[in-house]
């Protein structure tokens, strides 16, 4: 086995854990998931697999909510050595960490998941090796080494489906940063809602009125404000985090907060007005800007289905410790 192999499959030289074996030769290691838990992401086949890359593409609704998180994870893109996505599944949004020169991680507990996103990335998004590393691993005890990741994506509502673990799995990202590195995380506050002036509309009307800029549209849909979705089924154990407990958890950490976004609360998952928008580029164009412009809204984030954040851990310098003025995160 080569010193950067993870469980029988190669990491591509990415910043793995090891440990001296009993001959004192370095060897990697892969934290094994507890099986009671995480069974049934153990027992994933290849069908499962691109399903779930195929769960962000074939309808309009589809595309806007991949389009939305591709964008929100290019603004906050870090040029390091290394990115990781946590919990990446085949790794759809893998291609969109980092910058030109960065190596890509994804870390998961499903072989299956993971040799899929190695098929299905495209080519024109890999990572400058020409692959992109994996991992099989705990996300909540990962197999990574602390603080070697400039960027750090837990992007699909990991955290939630994490329930009782999900403080324990938010310590263990956090120490995968690396100084003044970038922390992108997805949360699910509420059911999600979307614009009562839009949901009045025809379909055809909202296309025309969304080919206009969205300075001139948005007044109106604030004025008549937004409908909540109807609660929809999630299991027992899934856990709803708030944007006001991690931006919390960060400022009393010394971390920043860069920016912070509900998924496409103008028309959510209106299909009949998407597919009808869909039809002219422009008008498309313009959602897109239109709902990240609402999204940035504290008001919009409390009953949003899908929150983004994009935090910054503090840069420590070697004197601040000595000053007692700070502390480290997580």
């Amino acid at each position: 086995m080569r010193d950067d192999a993870v469980d029988g499959r190669e990491a591509d030289g990415a910043p793995v854990r090891s440990r001296r074996g009993a001959a004192g030769r370095r060897r990697s290691v892969a934290v094994e998931p507890t099986p009671a838990a995480h069974d049934r992401f153990l027992r994933l086949d290849r069908e499962r697999a691109e399903r779930e890359w195929r769960r962000y593409e074939g309808t309009p609704q589809r595309e806007l909510f991949r389009e939305l998180r591709e964008r929100f994870l290019q603004r906050h893109a870090q040029e390091g050595r290394w990115a990781l996505d946590v919990g990446s599944g085949p790794g759809r949004f893998l291609p969109w960490l980092g910058g030109p020169r960065t190596g890509r991680v994804a870390l998961d507990l499903s072989w299956e998941m993971l040799a899929a996103g190695r098929d299905l990335a495209p080519q024109d998004r890999r990572s400058p090796a020409g692959s992109d590393s994996r991992v099989r691993g705990d996300a909540v005890r990962p197999p990574l080494r602390e603080q070697a990741f400039a960027e750090v994506a837990l992007v699909g509502n990991t955290l939630g489906f994490e329930a009782g673990a999900g403080d324990a799995l938010l310590r263990a990202v956090e120490a995968l940063l690396s100084p003044g590195g970038v922390l992108v995380l997805e949360i699910a506050p509420g059911p999600g809602e979307r614009s009562r002036y839009l949901g009045r509309l025809p379909a055809s009307a909202v296309r025309r009125l969304l080919a206009a800029p969205p300075a001139a549209v948005r007044p109106r849909l604030l004025r008549e404000g937004f409908v909540r979705e109807a609660e929809r089924h999630r299991p027992r154990s899934f856990r709803r985090w708030s944007p006001s407990e991690l931006l919390e958890r960060w400022r009393a950490r010394g971390w920043s907060i860069d920016e912070v976004m509900a998924v496409a609360p103008a028309l959510g998952p209106d299909q009949t007005r998407l597919r009808e928008v869909a039809r002219d580029r422009r008008a498309w164009q313009r959602l897109l800007e239109l709902e990240e412009q609402l999204g940035r809204e504290p008001s919009r984030w409390s009953a949003a289905a899908a929150v983004l954040v994009a935090a910054r851990s503090p840069v420590v310098k070697p004197n601040d410790f000595e000053r007692g003025e700070t502390s480290i995160p997580g």
